[in-house]
């Protein structure tokens, strides 16, 4: 990873993965480029091809807001797609200051503890910071000191939960990246971010790719030891005023196999609580 030149990076990236075909170019000849030529791009946004090597070199860091659109339609890049672009420019806006230590609301810690479904706080490198006992019980990884991006990538307890596990992953990462934005300078997220690639080939070949996604809901279907088969919804909500952490929430349509299955994980916890009491949270950790 070259963070020192995001900008760039992140064009390299999309030009490789967009086809002469899929920018409306017709191609004669055999071809050894496996997606976009520099010059082919350049004509496309209307710009030179020395300025739009400038920019993938890292010589030029502050593109024009009507550049960056350009190469976004080039791209045949979406809304949240363009606007991680925009924010890669030296003039776009700079990411949001991380807390010294990650502090979960007293206010969500007591909304933790009152629903009656899965549910965690996790911070914009995807750190669990805070958990209640269901979310846990649906998967182990998901508890205060755990990273979501480590669980899912290294941990194969955590793999068997996703029959899905490769479509699980490329959205995890894409949102991972929509997540710290133009922050992949920080010595956390780089060491994690460097950690990964060397442990997983599927983690580095993700990554590569420069995908981003929203920070949105999704569905989520799981392979429970204890319960069976699970089709959830997971949505992401915001926490105001909290550096960027998010409530994640899993539940399932009422009425439905997997509501009950999800029912008896919960009184599954329970009894499993009261066999041993206090083991269900663990303390904040610092970040």
């Amino acid at each position: 990873m070259t963070g020192s030149n995001v900008l760039g990076d992140y064009l390299r990236a999309r030009r490789g993965l967009v086809t002469p075909a899929d920018a409306g170019l017709r191609v004669t000849g055999v071809r050894r480029t496996p997606g976009l030529r520099r010059e082919e791009v350049a004509t496309l946004a209307g710009v030179s091809v020395d300025y739009y090597l400038r920019l993938e070199q890292g010589r030029d860091r502050n593109p024009s807001p009507q550049v960056l659109d350009a190469l976004a339609r080039v791209f045949g890049l979406d809304a949240t797609a363009r606007d991680y672009l925009m924010s890669l420019s030296a003039g776009g806006p700079a990411p949001p200051k991380r807390p010294r230590r990650e502090v979960v609301p007293t206010g969500i810690r007591q909304l933790l503890d009152a629903l009656g479904l899965p549910a965690f706080v996790e911070s914009r490198m995807f750190d669990v910071l805070a958990a209640n006992r269901l979310a846990t019980a649906l998967s182990p990884g998901i508890r205060p000191g755990r990273n979501r991006l480590r669980s899912v990538f290294l941990d194969p307890d955590e793999q068997d939960l996703y029959p899905d596990w490769e479509q699980a992953v490329g959205g995890m990462v894409a949102a991972f990246r929509t997540s710290i934005g133009a922050g992949v300078d920080d010595p956390r997220i780089a060491k994690l971010v460097g950690e990964l690639s060397l442990a997983s080939e599927p983690f580095r070949q993700l990554w590569a790719r420069h995908d981003v996604k929203a920070l949105a809901g999704a569905p989520v279907r799981m392979r429970h030891p204890q319960v069976g088969p699970l089709e959830l919804r997971r949505e992401k909500l915001t926490i105001g005023d909290s550096g960027g952490q998010l409530l994640v929430v899993y539940h399932a349509e009422a009425g439905s196999e997997s509501a009950r299955s999800l029912a008896l994980l919960g009184s599954l916890a329970a009894t499993s609580e009261a066999a041993e009491p206090g083991t269900d949270r663990l303390p904040d950790q610092a970040h």
